[in-house]
């Protein structure tokens, strides 16, 4: 992680959970995190936490709310000025909503889709672009995916949730392809992982909470915590390495390339 020091990386929806996991253990590897979020408070606090904590590196909240195309281009305007531009960007932010195919609400799948495939689109071209005009070429764009991006289960209420998932694999692949076209080594990662024990199902049953807290107990669930490292194993790798998907499950990372994987390429796109 050395080669990241002191360089630029946003992070959406670092509140909490994943996000703000991530957002700290960046910060403690010595980067500058823009920590996005409509809920600025609690990345100001988790800012503070890691001056109190003597990290090498800063933390700069911002507020944004992901929904809203204007908000993201006044972000990626305000860390050009501010900061020249990114070096990194994590796709984090994404929501479930309870929305089933044959009764939801057409306004929970609309927020949904503004959010997991909208809001991480325009800022994966915003980044780009960004490191396009700063002639940066290691940079990295990982989204944090989900296993539901890769496989249905029988539950109505995510069924939406895991089209819009799967439509971040799709996105992630089509990125990579373009980003090789485009004869760069900017890479593209994504990262799926499995269960893991956040607020997400907290606010996907808010009318049941009780449902969130047996689907916790059930199993020995993923931390926050595991899914950061996995975003630092992804940008230690190599330059000429590219961790193309990882599917972090609990109680392990299976390497292959079938159907439970992590795709490890070298930068023209071979599978090893």
């Amino acid at each position: 992680m050395d080669r990241w020091k002191g360089r630029v990386a946003l992070v959406t929806g670092a509140s909490v959970g994943i996000g703000a996991a991530i957002a700290k253990s960046l910060v403690q590897h010595g980067m500058k995190v823009v920590g996005c979020a409509r809920n600025v408070e609690q990345i100001e606090k988790l800012a503070a936490e890691c001056v109190s904590s003597g990290f090498s590196g800063t933390l700069i909240p911002y507020k944004c709310d992901l929904s809203v195309e204007d908000d993201m281009l006044s972000m990626f305007s305000w860390i050009k000025v501010q900061h020249q531009g990114v070096d990194v960007c994590i796709n984090n932010a994404g929501l479930a909503l309870p929305e089933p195919l044959l009764s939801g609400k057409t306004s929970g799948w609309r927020t949904m889709m503004d959010v997991n495939v909208i809001a991480l689109s325009v800022c994966t071209r915003e980044a780009y672009q960004s490191m396009k005009e700063q002639n940066i070429d290691d940079g990295h764009i990982i989204n944090i995916n989900s296993m539901s991006g890769h496989r249905v289960v029988n539950n109505a209420g995510i069924h939406f949730y895991t089209a819009s998932k799967y439509a971040v694999t799709a996105l992630t692949e089509g990125l990579r392809q373009e980003l090789r076209e485009a004869k760069t080594h900017i890479r593209a990662t994504c990262i799926s992982p499995g269960l893991v024990e956040t607020e997400c199902a907290y606010r996907l049953f808010s009318e049941n909470p009780e449902i969130a807290v047996a689907t916790y107990k059930s199993v020995k669930c993923l931390q926050a915590a595991d899914i950061a490292n996995a975003v630092v194993y992804v940008l230690s790798a190599p330059p000429h390495v590219q961790v193309s998907i990882m599917h972090h499950w609990r109680n392990y990372c299976a390497i292959n390339v079938c159907s439970h994987f992590i795709n490890v390429l070298n930068m023209n796109g071979i599978f090893w």
